[in-house]
């Protein structure tokens, strides 16, 4: 399992220029089916204990629907760190980004409850009080992930464009960056993850997620990292002054993000 969770995966030097491309990059195979078999069980259960959100769909609202989201598991679980903590993942990371170490900013697991609904476009960084773009999500969907369970969507080379930094995912975000990616002519590239499958994004990559169409829960576990090096940037929205006090209790702006919750990685 050791092997499993911190063995090096090789990374292609073409996986490598996609990332920086595209601003995203799938990777097949990066865990066996027993791997996540081991972890899946806790890792559901956690998110069933430390769940909030009980409303009916109905009452929801657009980001309710989109998913359950519970986020630093690692702190509950030992089994759940042991995942979390992994080096094979955080060295993929390290190796995208081009940096010599990630820490860990914090990892939330996304279940996409049967009947949930699509998850509007967005970048992730617009939450984050990060003073540079080396940061990536590691997207680890915990079953075959077909089109109408909503796997997750990416619009290629969407890190690059400006546009849309100011939106917190909503309904305005969706129609918004819908329209404006489609006259910088940006294509979508949306397709089925297989079981193993891992995708490593961004932050200013947008992206977006279809409904659950299916009478199964999507269940997804990510890991977000950053570089070793990175330092706290003055909060620019309400939104990142929460995640500065949330994920990042302590660190001072211009100073490296080095607290007891965001520990290093890799190497």
């Amino acid at each position: 399992m050791s092997g499993a969770i911190d063995g090096p995966y090789p990374l292609a030097p073409a996986q490598r220029e996609a990332y920086a491309r595209d601003g995203f990059v799938r990777l097949p195979a990066v865990f066996d089916a027993a791997t996540l078999a081991r972890f899946r069980p806790e890792l559901s259960a956690k998110v069933g204990e430390l769940n909030t959100l009980h409303r009916p769909m109905e009452e929801r609202t657009t980001y309710e629907k989109a998913f359950l989201q519970v986020m630093n598991l690692w702190t509950k679980s030992e089994a759940v760190r042991r995942f979390v903590f992994g080096k094979r993942l955080a060295r993929i990371a390290a190796e995208l980004m081009g940096v010599r170490g990630v820490r860990l900013y914090h990892d939330q697991a996304l279940y996409k409850e049967p009947g949930g609904g699509h998850t509007p476009w967005h970048a992730d960084q617009y939450y984050w009080p990060l003073a540079s773009d080396r940061c990536c999500t590691a997207w680890v969907p915990l079953q075959d992930t077909p089109l109408e369970m909503g796997p997750l969507a990416f619009c290629v080379g969407s890190h690059r464009v400006e546009v849309g930094r100011d939106l917190p995912i909503s309904d305005e975000s969706e129609a918004e960056m819908a329209a404006a990616l489609d006259r910088a002519a940006l294509p979508m590239v949306e397709e089925p993850f297989a079981l193993g499958e891992v995708s490593f994004h961004s932050g200013w990559t947008f992206h977006r997620a279809g409904s659950n169409l299916t009478a199964r829960t999507r269940e997804v576990m990510t890991v977000i990292y950053m570089d070793a090096d990175m330092r706290l940037a003055a909060p620019r929205n309400r939104n990142q002054e929460i995640d500065r006090e949330t994920w990042c209790p302590g660190a001072a702006v211009g100073q490296v993000i080095e607290t007891p919750l965001n520990p290093t990685l890799y190497p």
